[in-house]
């Protein structure tokens, strides 16, 4: 009986890492998953990386772990740095001859065109923004090793608020009236969509920069409505506003992702966030 080769996902306990880990049974039986949280291994801690990778010698790399709520990265930039970029150019290093798979954002464009495709030029407006752009340059420098752009991703996470519809249930819950910008475009995806579609990609033996997000373009309103209509006995609050008022760091309008280079590669369509909820109406989201 062949050994099952290993696989290591970082950043297991957030949101994409955990449904990647959940659907490998189903895209993935061939690799024996290793999901690593920060108490497992801390990714700054090169040498303890180190040495576990040659202890183990994984044969795919998934690196799920980041910085990622922007305005934690405006506040400790050097932070954000040596967790989104020092620790991706290290763990790129040690999988240098394997396939290794790094997660970034739409948030890499500067939102005046909206439909982004993969050769179109980026424009950082944010910390975190910037540290994603950093590391996605050093992780195509090698030609084994993927960059997966991707967009608000949805669904149930072990820390409970780690997806954009849990975020805004917990505001729901505790009573406050969310501000949903009518001039900002994202394109939601939940996040078992984003895990079953990087399995395939990875099972295709792809390498590169592929954008992987909803199918639907909708503003922060529309998603708002759209989660609102699936939690009513919450008494969902919430108001229109605009994302010219809001007093954080500069904010793409629209980043929507054109996802057509990744489809051509895939067994099912992206959905769209509307499609998806009303073909998965009866399931926790």
């Amino acid at each position: 009986m062949s050994q099952l080769s290993v696989a290591w996902i970082t950043g297991a306990g957030g949101l994409i890492g955990n449904y990647l880990i959940q659907t490998a049974s189903q895209f993935a039986p061939a690799r024996r998953v290793r999901g690593l949280t920060r108490a497992q291994l801390d990714l700054l801690d090169f040498v303890a990386v180190s040495r576990a990778f040659h202890g183990e010698r994984p044969q795919l790399i998934i690196h799920c772990a980041a910085m990622s709520k922007s305005p934690d990265c405006q506040a400790q930039p050097e932070l954000a740095r040596r967790i989104n970029v020092e620790a991706t150019v290290r763990l790129a290093e040690l999988a240098a001859e394997i396939p290794f798979v790094f997660f970034s954002s739409d948030l890499v464009f500067d939102g005046r065109k909206g439909s982004y495709v993969e050769t179109d030029p980026v424009g950082p407006l944010s910390v975190y923004a910037g540290t994603k752009v950093a590391a996605e340059r050093i992780v195509l420098a090698n030609p084994r090793h993927t960059v997966i752009r991707t967009s608000l991703n949805g669904g149930t996470s072990p820390a409970g608020d780690r997806g954009f519809n849990e975020q805004m249930r917990l505001a729901w819950q505790a009573g406050r009236t969310l501000k949903l910008f009518t001039d900002e475009f994202r394109c939601p995806i939940p996040a078992v969509v984003t895990a079953r579609a990087t399995w395939e990609l990875v099972n295709k033996n792809q390498a590169g920069l592929f954008h992987v997000a909803g199918g639907e373009r909708l503003s922060r309103l529309q998603i708002g409505q759209l989660i609102a209509a699936r939690w009513p006995q919450l008494n969902p609050k919430f108001e229109a506003a605009s994302a010219k008022d809001y007093p954080g760091a500069p904010r793409p309008a629209d980043s929507s992702l054109n996802c057509a280079k990744a489809q051509k590669l895939l067994s099912f369509p992206l959905p769209g966030l509307t499609e998806w909820l009303t073909a998965h109406s009866n399931e926790p989201f």
